[in-house]
């Protein structure tokens, strides 16, 4: 990533408009951001890409997780194959 400055003024209700100082791919991507102050002053924002609750269980499953990632790398390398079978057996109406 490029270092980046720019000068941002705040608003009457002091805030900091970042839209033009980030990326489309980051307004998309960016949930929030962590605010911190150094002790020379400087403030910091560390950006945040948060994960709904329902989606972290894969996280904290280092197997399923692996699983996933090889089927993903395994379909950008083109190495799927097409099968013939109905999953809606498994699907949960409530999503």
């Amino acid at each position: 990533m490029r270092k980046q400055t720019n000068k941002i003024q705040m608003d009457d209700k002091y805030r900091i408009c970042l839209g033009s100082f980030l990326s489309q791919e980051e307004r998309e991507l960016l949930s929030s951001f962590r605010v911190s102050r150094q002790e020379d002053g400087k403030i910091v924002l560390d950006p945040f890409v948060e994960i709904p609750a329902r989606e972290h269980w894969i996280y904290k499953n280092p197997e399923a997780l692996a699983s996933l990632e090889r089927g993903i790398e395994d379909a950008k390398n083109g190495r799927i194959v097409d099968v013939d079978i109905d999953f809606s057996q498994f699907l949960n109406e409530k999503d």
